[in-house]
C-alpha cells in the first residue's frame, strides 16, 4: 500500500507546476532502500519516472536520470539496518551528489549543447550548480517528511487494523 502511495505522490508532484528539482523522486528512492523491502526499490523511481516522463514528454537523458534515481535506492539500503538523522542526512546529500553527477555527465554526452571535451563537461557542470541546490533541499525536505510521517505512524499504528495495511512492506 505505501509504495502506491509513494508512486501517486512522485507522480503528481512532478506534473504539478514546480520550481526545477523540488520534487521527492530522490527521497522517495531513499525512504524505498531504508525503510521498504529491497524487492521493490528499483520500481518506485522507475514507475514515478517512466510514467511522468510519458505525459511530460520522454527526453535524451532519461536513462541517465531514472538510472541515477535506481542507484540511488540500492545504495540507501545500506541505511536499512541504521536510519540515524545523521546518516539519513548523509545518504540525502550523497544522492543529490549523485544525481547531479550522473544526470549531468548524460546531458553533455548526449544532448550536443556542451562540446565533448573535458571544458564542455565542466561547463555543464557550472550551469547546472543552481539545480543542484534545488535538488539537495528538496531531498532533505522530503526525506525527513516521509520518513518523519513514517515513524509516526508506525508507532501509532502498530497493534492495529491499520498496521496490516499501512506498513505491509516494511521489513523488520
Amino acid at each position: 500500500m505505501i509504495a502506491y502511495i509513494l508512486i501517486a505522490l512522485g507522480f503528481f508532484m512532478r506534473l504539478i507546476p514546480h520550481v526545477p528539482n523540488i520534487v521527492p523522486v530522490a527521497a522517495i528512492a531513499i525512504f524505498a532502500g531504508a525503510y521498504l523491502d529491497k524487492r521493490i526499490v528499483p520500481w518506485l523511481p522507475l514507475a514515478i519516472m517512466a510514467l511522468s516522463d510519458l505525459i511530460i514528454g520522454l527526453h535524451q537523458t532519461m536513462f541517465f536520470t531514472w538510472g541515477a534515481f535506481i542507484l540511488i535506492g540500492f545504495m540507501a539500503t545500506r541505511l536499512k539496518e541504521n536510519r540515524t538523522m545523521t546518516k539519513m542526512f548523509a545518504g540525502t546529500v550523497l544522492a543529490a551528489v549523485i544525481f547531479f553527477i550522473i544526470s549531468n555527465f548524460g546531458a553533455w554526452l548526449v544532448m550536443k549543447e556542451y562540446p565533448l571535451t573535458a571544458n564542455g563537461l565542466l561547463v555543464c557542470y557550472i550551469r547546472a550548480i543552481p539545480f543542484f541546490r534545488n535538488a539537495l533541499v528538496s531531498n532533505v525536505v522530503f526525506i525527513f517528511v516521509l520518513s518523519g510521517v513514517y515513524e509516526f505512524a508506525k508507532r501509532h499504528v502498530t497493534g492495529s487494523n491499520l498496521e496490516k495495511v499501512l506498513l505491509a512492506e516494511h521489513v523488520r
